[in-house]
């Protein structure tokens, strides 16, 4: 009796550790789950914007290298400003500002302007700090310069300041935490985002993205197709082309702006005194830049610089919208003012130019971390070279030398866009920061997408009150019913939104 006893009890614990270990696998945790089921704990946000809209504030947690996720976290700093009817809410509404490195918790404040009230009810709005930005674990730089762009100057001289400072630049951003700045990537933000959806508990995003947000919600489309939902991609950039096609594109566009600004400078040359005529004032403008190189002015208090790399950069700036033409004319003021001689305010300066580009080090490590760039500087300063004699004032901008020339190997390939998410894709005719060809590429990558063109005008981000009911009517009825546009779309502006 003893023997079959034991016999029936060794042959049982046999059965189970069989079992055990054939189900093991099937349980094992995935080393995501406890960043997928997380929840926010939503707070005040301590933001006097944000906190006057009503919003509040949380972090979630990501890893911040996906491949390894039991290893180094990031905090994800989120914004929610919630549905004004609970009873209609139907998920969350995403966003991006752009840059790459642009903070983004305060854009839906912004963003809701444009929104009818039967889309406030159906959305809770969520702003976003990228991963390396702002408040979400912020990378920085050795050297705290206010941008990586530069405009290369007149001659190989000039081209030779910028390729060392990109390549110093470089060196001081790479000298810190480089396994967390490598990290800093469109994919991994778009990562992210999946995750933030999921601690928000719903099974879909809906996304609002301007300029660089639309390569991130493309991007998002490709690697989370099925948790995409209502996508509205603003000021569209051509995944193709991003980053250093890009930028080449913006020489063209800008000189057009340049020229379209001159026009209305002269109109009002008995209070500017630039010239009369749009040559003239261009002329002026031109002039200005070649007195920067012979005269820089430097403010040693401040750190800033105005010479013939940075001004450009200054002009385009506010190139971006005619609302700003009278800013652009008070800096040219300023700047012409300074050159020749005269005392710089420059806490006025920076006040007209503030917030026109996102800080170096994120916008560094997000470029850099999506897509090599060319390495030999010869093949900038050709493309230099070649771009001045239609493009004097900004194609030594949009094709100078970057930081990236000098920046590692991306850890992952870039992502190829190319579904069939539903989308829609807004484009400005004379955009001068993601040119027109730009939208009108996505829309093919995107084969089920719509194209909404914003015809003859000088702006860039189409969706804003007042610019155009056309286009402000194709968001809110695509974001409320979800209904694209039956064909494609051309809108016209308000002629009331232009200044004369």
């Amino acid at each position: 009796m003893p023997t079959r006893w034991f016999r029936w009890l060794v042959s049982m614990m046999g059965i189970v550790l069989v079992a055990g270990f054939a189900a093991g696998p099937a349980h094992a945790r995935d080393p995501l789950d406890r960043f997928y089921q997380q929840r926010p704990d939503w707070q005040p946000c301590h933001d006097g914007t944000l906190d006057a809209a009503g919003a509040s504030c949380a972090g979630v947690l990501v890893p911040l290298n996906y491949s390894h996720p039991d290893g180094r976290t990031l905090t994800i700093a989120i914004s929610r400003i919630a549905a004004t009817d609970p009873a209609r809410r139907r998920g969350v509404l995403l966003s991006n500002p752009g840059g790459p490195g642009g903070a983004g918790l305060q854009t839906m404040v912004t963003v809701q302007k444009g929104m009818t009230p039967d889309v406030r009810a159906q959305y809770d709005l969520i702003g976003m700090d990228p991963r390396g930005i702002g408040r979400s674990d912020a990378v920085h730089c050795a050297i705290p310069l206010p941008t990586m762009l530069f405009s290369s100057g007149f001659d190989v001289f000039g081209y030779a300041r910028d390729t060392g400072l990109a390549a110093v630049l470089a060196a001081s951003c790479l000298a810190g935490d480089i396994d967390k700045l490598r990290n800093i990537t469109t994919r991994n933000t778009a990562r992210d985002m999946d995750v933030i959806r999921a601690a928000l508990g719903v099974e879909q995003i809906s996304y609002y993205g301007a300029s660089y947000g639309t390569y991130l919600g493309a991007v998002y489309t490709q690697m989370f197709p099925s948790r995409t939902d209502r996508m509205v991609l603003d000021s569209a950039v051509d995944p193709d082309r991003y980053w250093v096609g890009m930028y080449q594109d913006m020489g063209p566009i800008n000189e057009y702006a340049l020229d379209d600004w001159a026009a209305w400078a002269a109109r009002h040359d008995d209070q500017y005194h630039f010239g009369a005529t749009p040559q003239q004032v261009r002329a002026f403008v031109e002039d200005m830049i070649r007195r920067a190189a012979a005269h820089p002015v430097i403010s040693l208090g401040s750190g800033y610089l105005v010479d013939e790399h940075t001004v450009p950069i200054m002009l385009l700036a506010l190139l971006s919208n005619p609302k700003m033409n009278a800013g652009l004319a008070d800096v040219v003021r300023l700047l012409s003012d300074g050159v020749d001689g005269k005392p710089l305010d420059v806490s006025k300066l920076k006040s007209k130019i503030s917030g026109a580009a996102p800080e170096a080090a994120g916008m560094a490590a997000v470029t850099c971390g999506d897509r090599a760039a060319p390495r030999n500087p010869a093949w900038y300063y050709r493309n230099i070279e070649a771009a001045r004699p239609t493009q004097p004032v900004f194609g030594a901008f949009a094709n100078n030398i970057t930081v990236c020339a000098y920046w590692p190997d991306p850890l992952e390939p870039a992502t190829q866009v190319h579904n069939a998410t539903p989308a829609l894709i807004l484009a400005v005719v004379h955009d001068t920061r993601t040119a027109y060809p730009e939208g009108v590429a996505l829309h093919r990558d995107l084969s089920a997408s719509r194209l909404v063109t914003l015809a003859d005008t000088r702006i860039h981000g189409s969706f804003r009150p007042g610019l155009s009911p056309c286009v402000n009517d194709s968001v809110n009825t695509y974001l409320a019913t979800g209904a694209l546009p039956a064909t494609d779309v051309t809108c016209e502006p308000d002629p009331e939104f232009f200044p004369k």
